[in-house]
């Protein structure tokens, strides 16, 4: 986790929005557990941004981008080899089922 203020204020300190903490009886810090990631900036009240998760965020959206690989379809009635992005779908010159090329 690596948090900074959106609005650069450099305050560095940060209160988490949706926390437990675990105390004893006498009121001393025995743990904590987030509930849902969520900060605001001590020093402006703005919200915070995790840059640590900026990578894999950057990672999934690199995957979403990438274009589905066109398969090389042999059709059975007209031998014609038709680039295609779905495996079932008829031939564009003659009508017919396409199978994939093996």
């Amino acid at each position: 986790m690596w948090l900074v203020c959106s609005n650069r204020c450099g305050a560095g300190i940060f209160r988490s929005l949706q926390a437990e903490v675990d105390v004893d009886a006498a009121g001393a810090y025995e743990s904590h557990r987030f509930l849902q990631p969520g900060f605001i900036c001590v020093g402006c009240g703005a919200p915070a941004l995790d840059l640590g998760q900026v990578p894999a965020e950057m990672a999934a959206d690199a995957e979403e981008d990438v274009a589905p690989a066109l398969l090389d379809v042999l059709c059975p009635v007209c031998e014609t080899a038709v680039p295609v992005l779905e495996v079932e779908m008829e031939c564009p010159n003659c009508g017919a089922y396409l199978e994939p090329v093996s």
